[in-house]
């Protein structure tokens, strides 16, 4: 078995055609059906159906293909690594992360890294979750993920630093004049939610959080995307908890930052399923330095593996 051969097979289940595949391939249809068959045999058995208006998958096929996604996405990282480690021109970096990191704290050290890097290309996959971040990582769609610390990571993990957790309130809110509020001090006031919202002990955290001060957080707007929640919040619309890094990139100086008293963070790390290596570690290091000289710190640590710190 060959990893052309298995990507021959991926191709022609994504093409859902042996001529689309043959096209998509730049090959002849006869020498793509000679592949699939070989690989047929030494599995013993048949992996594609064909059909009058296409293929469809049998069930040794359904078994192969997330091994063979996973074979040949592996293998393409594995090129990739080779080719950054050694700067060579072409070389590229694969990077996985949370919506909040890629509007916030990512866009500056992307812009350093093409200024000492300019030989190797980024490719930035976002995110809503830490959890759907962990998946797409393991499944070898990046070489690294950038996010809140998981939890169960048992691969390579470097921390980064911190990231406070603030609140958005426009200029004329009557909290707009203090520098730190208390959550139990909000509980007449409407929250925007945000379907990116961390989840602590199995709850958002937000309704853990409002719990433990002794009420349930009264929402008004639920958006997909934190950057449009902050922009919500910014208009005046209610109140929303949210990465600092974030609130800057989404709207600037058009809001005002409270911070929570006592304050919270969410503890930052870089991790991968290989040892990172070459220009991996060194756009970990570029990340941890920004990061470290930017990021406000102090504050209990995080009490959960993507959420801001429990209030006390």
């Amino acid at each position: 078995m060959s990893l052309r051969q298995m990507e021959y097979f991926l191709t022609v289940v994504e093409e859902s055609s042996f001529t689309r595949a043959a096209d998509s391939l730049h090959v002849t249809q006869p020498a793509l059906s000679h592949q699939i068959k070989a690989l047929e045999r030494q599995l013993g058995g048949a992996l594609l159906e064909r059909l009058s208006r296409g293929v469809r998958l049998t069930a040794m096929g359904r078994a192969f293909l997330p091994h063979a996604q996973l074979a040949v996405r592996s293998a393409r990282q594995a090129e990739r690594a080779a080719r950054a480690a050694a700067g060579a021109a072409g070389g590229e970096l694969h990077i996985a992360t949370v919506h909040a990191l890629a509007v916030g704290l990512l866009p500056g050290v992307v812009a350093r890294w093409r200024d000492r890097h300019p030989g190797v290309r980024l490719i930035l996959r976002e995110y809503g979750s830490t959890e759907v971040l962990e998946e797409q990582l393991e499944r070898g769609v990046a070489d690294l993920a950038v996010g809140p610390e998981p939890k169960d990571w048992t691969g390579p993990l470097v921390p980064i630093g911190r990231e406070e957790i603030v609140l958005v309130v426009p200029f004329d809110d009557p909290l707009a004049a203090r520098g730190t509020v208390r959550l139990a001090e909000l509980a007449d006031r409407g929250w925007i939610r945000c379907a990116m919202e961390p989840l602590v002990h199995g709850q958002p955290v937000l309704d853990w959080a409002c719990g433990i001060a002794g009420y349930t957080p009264r929402t008004v707007l639920r958006t997909e995307h934190t950057s449009t929640a902050v922009r919500m919040a910014a208009a005046g619309v209610g109140i929303v908890a949210a990465p600092a890094h974030m609130v800057r990139g989404a709207v600037g100086e058009d809001c005002v930052l409270l911070s929570l008293e006592p304050a919270w963070h969410r503890s930052l790390a870089v991790w991968s399923r290989v040892p990172l290596t070459g220009a991996a570690a060194a756009f970990t290091e570029l990340l941890a330095q920004v990061s470290r000289t930017s990021t406000a710190t102090g504050g209990p640590e995080p009490s959960s593996a993507d959420s801001a710190t429990s209030p006390s």
